[in-house]
């Protein structure tokens, strides 16, 4: 007797409708074909326990299952139930009058409870598309699937549940999601506040200028004064999530199994790699390609704690990301494309030893060893970082005040006005919604100078010895702090701020 029934096998962060063909004729033998991967390959020996635990059996027939279509690799142990319900309905052991309109998926294990599988967002959303009625997956995944309407989400914690849901006609407990509620339930708490920072005003003034910009930025300072602090802050002042990327940013977590029975994810993602990361880990990739980490940070802020501690080889693989704000990973039989829009902080010491440019601290690097320690970090990378700070340690007497700080809440409201501002700006243009994302012509277009603008800027990238890399840099950086001002035009002011933030371009640092 030949069954069909239906999976899903998820490729960059869509999925593709899986046909799992199970036909049980006269002979002996077990067939899986399709592509599968050795976690699926080893699914019977799962399949055959389950089934035997709930008081059912692999008929001792000949068994041939196809994973169509036939020519897509297939990975991964969440077919394990969707090859268990066709082997049952195509041997007679239960009913399966309407096991076809359904997404069945889920990994077994031996006593046929069910474990979380990975992509189970995207996996609904194409279940809607292809109009199917429901889609039945491990309870841990439920809820992140039921944030997809029009398409009823069971979520099971056995296999004999689903038995009885096909063979008896018990019911299924759905899982309701309301996604608005989701969304704005946990959306305006922050877990970090700038509340609690102590002192360093000049330098939280230069993040909320980098938050209304989407602007790249680096730390630069000694031990201990206070960079992990901040960077952990940066979120908390960022624009409120809007619903579309509360649903893109949701997706890629979905696809690497990182939502741990949650339902919309509606804070941005903040995520800060080890240095020791590999390339492939940071920016995607792998046998079977995965979202990296510039990815897990879509919508949110991929922090670098020690920069100059990275390969140098891993940091230029982000170069292409951070300019298309995607990535695409080409393998010999298909290519997929993950999102990364993020917002990159970075920090470092100013020099191996940490204390460089500090007067009350020696000098314990030598020209040679700075040079060394600073030329990790390309000229090409430093291109797509907009504001470098320094951070100086807060004294005593500010450490010591019980006074609370200006709150992220605070900042949060006029970052927002910012970006409102530059949302109108920008409508008409496809790929630009903030000021960081600005090229050349619109720079042109949308900073332009009066005589004592280009006269000040002139006259500090000379006496500064400014690079030509920071003048772009420094208007798109002015363009931000005039939106904060609410101020159409750019003015003296403004640029006179913006070139404070280009630390590393100034003679001293990096040549």
């Amino acid at each position: 007797m030949l069954i069909k029934v239906y999976g899903s096998a998820v490729f960059g962060v869509e999925a593709t409708t899986i046909t799992c063909e199970v036909n049980v004729d006269t002979g002996v033998g077990y067939h899986l074909v399709g592509l599968p991967d050795n976690a699926i390959k080893e699914s019977n020996y799962r399949i055959a326990a389950a089934l035997l635990n709930n008081g059912y059996r692999i008929p001792g027939k000949k068994i041939t299952l196809n994973l169509a279509p036939a020519d897509l690799r297939k990975e991964g142990s969440s077919y394990d139930l969707t090859l268990a319900m066709g082997i049952l309905a195509a041997s007679g052991q239960i009913k399966c009058e309407h096991i076809e309109k359904y997404i069945i998926m889920g990994e077994l294990s031996l006593d046929g409870s069910l474990h979380p599988i990975k992509g189970a967002l995207p996996i609904a959303i194409k279940a809607r598309e292809e109009g199917f009625e429901g889609f039945i997956l491990p309870k841990e995944n439920a809820k992140e699937a039921a944030i997809v309407s029009d398409v009823k989400v069971y979520g099971v914690e056995n296999i004999s549940e689903v038995i009885k849901f096909f063979d008896k006609g018990e019911p299924l407990e759905q899982t309701i999601v309301d996604t608005r509620e989701e969304f704005y339930k946990n959306l305006d708490f922050p877990e970090f506040d700038f509340a609690d920072v102590k002192g360093q005003e000049s330098i939280k003034r230069c993040m909320e200028i980098a938050a209304a910009g989407g602007h790249n930025i680096i730390l630069i300072g000694p031990p201990g004064a206070g960079k992990t602090m901040l960077a952990k802050r940066l979120p908390s002042i960022l624009p409120p999530m809007t619903l579309h990327e509360a649903l893109e940013t949701t997706k890629i977590h979905s696809v690497v199994g990182k939502l741990k029975n949650l339902g919309l994810m509606s804070q941005r993602p903040f995520r800060s790699p080890h240095h020791t990361i590999s390339s492939a880990a940071l920016v995607g990739g792998g046998s079977y390609p995965q979202p990296g980490e510039i990815s897990l940070s879509h919508n949110g802020v991929l922090f670098l704690d020690e920069l100059p501690e990275f390969e140098r080889r891993v940091l230029e693989v982000m170069r292409q990301p951070m300019e298309d704000r995607e990535v695409t990973i080409s393998r010999a039989r298909f290519t997929v494309t993950y999102p990364s829009s993020f917002m990159l902080v970075a920090s470092m010491n100013p020099s191996p030893g940490g204390y460089f440019n500090d007067p009350d601290a020696p000098v314990t690097s030598s020209p040679a060893e700075m040079q060394r320690y600073l030329s990790k970090i390309s000229g090409p990378l430093l291109d797509r970082i907009d504001i470098h700070i320094e951070v100086t340690p807060v004294p005593f007497e500010k450490l010591s005040d019980d006074r609370k700080g200006e709150s992220s809440v605070d900042i949060r409201k006029r970052v927002t006005v910012a970006r409102e501002l530059q949302t109108l700006r920008f409508q008409e243009l496809e790929n630009v919604h903030y000021n960081a994302q600005m090229n050349t012509k619109q720079i042109r277009e949308y900073c332009k100078l009066d005589e004592p603008s280009k006269e000040l800027l002139k006259n500090a990238m000379e006496r500064l010895n400014l690079s030509a890399r920071a003048y772009d840099r420094i208007l798109k950086v002015a363009r931000t702090i005039a939106d904060l001002d609410n101020s159409e035009v750019v003015i003296g002011s403004h640029i006179a701020e913006a070139i404070q933030y280009r630390s590393l371009d100034r003679e001293g640092w990096l040549g």
